[in-house]
C-alpha cells in the first residue's frame, strides 16, 4: 500500500495589479499571505496545491505575477484555475510554466488529479466547452490511473445560496454523467463559494474551500458577506482511494472586513 498524498487547495485569492489593493475592505494580498503561511505550517511539504480560480481580481499581469510569487514557497507543483474574475488569457501567458502554472492534469502515485477551465470571459456563471470536456475524456481515458480528483472553478450542482446558484456550470449535468461514468473519480473540487462544502452527489464527493479573503454568507438568498476568518482545505488521498479532509482557518477576520449588501464586481 502506498503512502497517502498531501493536498492544499488555497483558493479566490481576489488579488490586484496594486499590492494593496482591497475587496469589501480587506487587503486581498495580506490575507492570502497569512492563509499561505498558516498552511505551510500545517503541511510544509505538499505533494500539490489546488488554486482553484479568482486568483487575480482584476486579471492583471501583475497581479498573476504576484501570485507566483506567493505561491512559489511551496515546494510542489501549484495547479492555477481560472476563475470568472480571471482573465483566462493572461493568466495562461503568464503562468505558462515553472512550478506555478495551468496544469491539465498532475500525476502523483497511484492518483491523477484533472484540471477543467469552467471560465466564460465576461461571465460571471461557468461553461464547460466542449473541448474541455473532451480534455477530460482523453484524461480520464488515457491516464491509467486507479483514482481521480477533478478540479474546476465553478461548482456542478447548487450549493444553496439562491444568488450564488445563478453562477454554476451551465453544463453541469452533463459533466455528472461523465463522471459517474468513470469509477475511478472520487471527488469534485472547486473554487468559487467562499465557503467550506462537502457534499455526496450519489457517490460523488463535492468539496469546496473558504476564499483567502472575504467569505459568502452560506444559504443566503442575496449576496451576503460572513465575518468568518479567512482560510483553505487540506485533503490526504490515501492509496486506497478514500479522502480524508478539513478546512483550517486563520484565528480572526481579517482587519477591515466591510459587511454590506452591495456585490462585490
Amino acid at each position: 500500500m502506498g503512502r497517502s498524498l498531501r493536498l492544499l487547495q488555497i483558493t479566490d485569492t481576489h488579488l490586484f495589479a496594486d499590492p494593496a489593493g482591497r475587496l469589501k475592505g480587506v487587503t486581498t494580498e495580506a490575507t492570502a499571505r497569512a492563509v499561505i503561511e498558516g498552511a505551510r505550517q500545517r503541511c510544509p511539504t505538499p505533494d500539490l496545491v489546488l488554486a482553484t480560480g479568482d486568483l487575480v481580481h482584476d486579471g492583471s499581469r501583475a497581479g498573476y505575477e504576484r501570485l507566483r510569487a506567493l505561491f512559489s514557497v511551496f515546494d510542489a507543483p501549484v495547479a492555477c484555475l481560472p476563475g470568472n474574475h480571471d482573465d483566462g488569457k493572461t493568466l495562461r501567458e503568464v503562468l505558462a510554466e515553472g512550478q506555478v502554472r495551468w496544469y491539465r492534469h498532475v500525476d502523483l502515485a497511484n492518483w491523477r488529479c484533472i484540471f477543467l477551465d469552467s471560465s466564460v470571459p465576461g461571465e460571471p456563471g461557468g461553461h464547460l466547452a466542449p473541448d474541455e470536456l473532451a480534455a477530460l475524456e482523453a484524461c480520464l481515458r488515457e491516464g491509467g490511473a486507479s483514482h481521480v480528483l477533478v478540479c474546476l472553478h465553478h461548482p456542478p450542482v447548487r450549493v444553496g445560496s439562491a444568488w450564488l446558484d445563478s453562477m454554476l456550470v451551465d453544463n453541469g449535468p452533463t459533466l455528472l454523467e461523465l463522471l459517474r461514468g468513470a469509477p475511478e473519480v472520487r471527488a469534485l473540487v472547486c473554487g468559487h463559494i467562499h465557503q467550506a462544502l462537502d457534499t455526496d452527489l450519489d457517490g460523488l464527493r463535492l468539496l469546496g474551500a473558504p476564499s483567502t479573503c472575504i467569505q459568502f454568507l452560506p444559504d443566503s438568498t442575496d449576496f451576503a458577506l460572513d465575518p468568518a476568518p479567512p482560510g483553505y482545505r487540506w485533503l490526504e488521498l490515501h492509496a486506497d482511494g478514500h479522502i480524508d479532509t478539513g478546512i483550517e482557518r486563520l484565528d480572526a477576520p481579517p482587519p477591515g472586513l466591510e459587511l454590506t449588501p452591495e456585490g462585490y464586481d
